[in-house]
């Protein structure tokens, strides 16, 4: 795909001299990201739950370090990040993935996991940030808009949807001047969505290029590009931003 088509971060040399921590960072928009950080010039901080996926992330990238664990032991992670060595400039975190149980089959044990996990790793990636983010750096979190419209199946996901923007905003008061953002995409054609839709994946593809007004499917390195751009723009905080390439105003 042409650079036009996609997004291709910010300018090189944008964050030289900085480091970006990824939470996610092996794949999909966590591994897009990354990779438009190096193009900008900042240095890396890898985490991810896959080892494998990891390392080949990190031969790809060299990172100036890597950890493998989930992101939803948030005791780990908070430790993690208090424990690197001196100050980071911003953490990005792309680790989770949305719920589509409908309420007759829904686990409550696990729907509690995913809506309390999620909002518990936000929780300490800003406890630990407070510390470890320079003033002026960037907390960036990634929601959904799929959740704003009701349907079979969307409780937990519509819970998170409407519960990220206001944690972001609050948190965005509380741990200032660390800014906080949040990146909210529709769909992404990323390996989390193949394995979500499995043979129904070009189906959807199609249907997006056909409907979306941008006509075309958003991919990982549109979102990388706004991801870099909210680090890079000091004076945005508190914010919720759409992705979604207008899915929102065609989707019934």
């Amino acid at each position: 795909m042409s650079p036009a088509a996609e997004g291709t971060g910010g300018p090189r040399g944008a964050l030289a001299g900085q480091t970006v921590v990824v939470v996610g960072g092996s794949a999909g928009i966590g591994l897009e990201t990354a990779r438009q950080v190096r193009a900008a010039g900042g240095e890396l901080v890898l985490v991810a739950r896959d080892a494998e996926r990891l390392r080949r992330a990190a031969d790809e990238l060299h990172p100036r370090s890597t950890a493998a664990f989930d992101a939803q032991d948030t005791e780990r992670l908070e430790g993690f990040l208090g424990e690197l060595p001196g100050r980071v400039d911003h953490v990005m975190v792309t680790a989770g993935s949305p719920s589509y149980t409908p309420l007759a089959d829904l686990d409550l044990t696990d729907a509690g996991r995913d809506f309390g996990g999620r909002i518990a790793m936000v929780l300490a990636v800003a406890r630990a940030g407070r510390e470890k983010v320079r003033a002026g750096g960037t907390l960036l979190f990634i929601g959904g808009t799929g959740g704003r419209r009701p349907a079979v199946g969307m409780a937990v996901t519509g819970a998170l949807t409407a519960a990220l923007p206001a944690l972001t905003a609050s948190l965005a008061l509380e741990v200032a001047p660390v800014r906080v953002n949040l990146i909210a995409a529709g769909f992404v054609d990323t390996p989390l969505s193949a394995s979500l839709l499995g043979d129904r994946l070009e189906a959807r593809r199609e249907e997006l290029r056909r409907t979306l007004p941008i006509g075309r499917v958003v991919g990982p390195a549109d979102v990388a590009a706004l991801a870099l751009h909210i680090m890079t723009n000091g004076a945005l905080t508190g914010a919720t931003y759409d992705i979604d390439g207008g899915q929102q105003l065609v989707t019934h």
